[in-house]
């Protein structure tokens, strides 16, 4: 019985690749289009779609995949499609390892050409002196709150907001050593080690030598070569460096997500579902917000956060980092971007 079923599964396997070789061969034709028309190749929007539509057909089929699963198996089909079009590198913070690389490649995939960089700026340089595509950084935490290099950068350097994403942050524990008991050192970026101080002591860890790394990922790496030690990392460093995984999800604070944005050189198109962001200058006088705020209430805009920016070179006028619901191509969202006060810096399809 158990031979049948497999022998069932591998013709399905072969009769799937024959279909993805298919789909590849018209990818390759629908890339040969975009490179002679320079379009982007890129679309989350259009991502999205196919995903929805893969969703509610595998839900009237009461098919076991789920939305999650179905996303899991296509981005990484997306990824694979796009280097065929066209390969296209993608900087993001790194080290390579960090939550900042997982981010990315759940977008770009494994097979994704990566550029790892030391910090935040040196992404928007990347992707604004053309050595880069796309680039991947976070721009806010929800215990943490706004990355301020981020929002500055978005303002300094040319380039749009083509992609949000949403992750939910998770340390790992990983070790070449089975035993816990017998780890007597454990790497880790501070704040990693500090939001995982519950699990080192129900564990009767905490009392082993703590060593501070500049990240999570150096964590696993040097880890990796000390047989008395574990790491608090993401599980990609894990797999990375080739650490086995003893414990997931360790962290004290099960809610912490991050956003990351996905910058490029490109508009994207109207998906239905889209979210705009700008930075907003207003002068420094009384009721200035308010009436920069009823704007969006006379044109019936849903405004989804503001943050206040401070604005070293003008003591004169007030700087609003603000997302909103809506599309550039929308008529009540270009109107009120139209204006010298407002920098448009990327309508793209709202993260999940």
């Amino acid at each position: 019985m158990l031979n049948e079923l497999r022998k069932e599964i591998d013709k399905i396997d072969e009769e799937l690749l024959t279909l993805l070789n298919k789909r590849m061969e018209i990818v390759r034709k629908v890339g040969e289009y975009k490179n002679s028309s320079n379009a982007p190749i890129y679309r989350p929007e259009r991502e999205k779609e196919i995903i929805d539509r893969l969703t509610k057909l595998s839900e009237s089929q009461n098919g076991l995949l789920k939305r999650d699963d179905i996303e899991a198996i296509f981005l990484e089909i997306f990824s694979t499609s796009r280097n065929l079009e066209r390969t296209e590198r993608v900087a993001f913070l790194g080290p390579i390892g960090t939550f900042t690389h997982q981010a990315a490649e759940s977008r770009f995939g494994a097979t994704g050409k990566y550029l790892p960089v030391l910090n935040i700026e040196a992404v928007f340089k990347s992707v604004s002196f053309k050595e880069s595509k796309y680039g991947v950084v976070p721009i806010e935490n929800n215990t943490e709150g706004i990355v301020s290099v981020t929002l500055d950068s978005l303002r300094k350097y040319d380039v749009k907001i083509v992609n949000e994403i949403f992750m939910d942050i998770h340390h790992s524990f990983a070790s070449t050593e089975d035993d816990i008991t017998k780890i007597k050192r454990i790497y880790s970026h501070p704040q990693a080690y500090n939001q995982c101080k519950t699990f080192l002591e129900e564990h009767s860890l905490i009392e082993a030598e703590f060593i501070p790394t500049e990240s999570t990922a150096k964590a696993a790496q040097l880890a990796k070569e000390d047989k008395e030690a574990g790491a608090i990392c993401s599980h990609i460093a894990a797999k990375l460096y080739q650490l086995p995984l003893l414990f997931a999800k360790i962290e004290d604070n099960e809610a912490n997500r991050t956003r990351f944005i996905v910058i490029s050189d490109y508009k994207t198109q109207k998906s239905g579902n889209d979210k705009t962001s700008i930075i907003a200058k207003t002068s420094h006088k009384s009721g200035a917000l308010f009436e920069l705020l009823k704007e969006f209430k006379d044109a019936n805009i849903n405004l989804t956060k503001i943050e206040s920016r401070p604005l070293k070179d003008d003591s004169f006028h007030s700087l609003f980092y603000i997302d909103f619901e809506g599309h550039i191509d929308e008529e009540n969202v270009a109107k009120i971007i139209d204006k010298e006060n407002i920098t448009w810096l990327g309508s793209y399809v709202k993260g999940e």
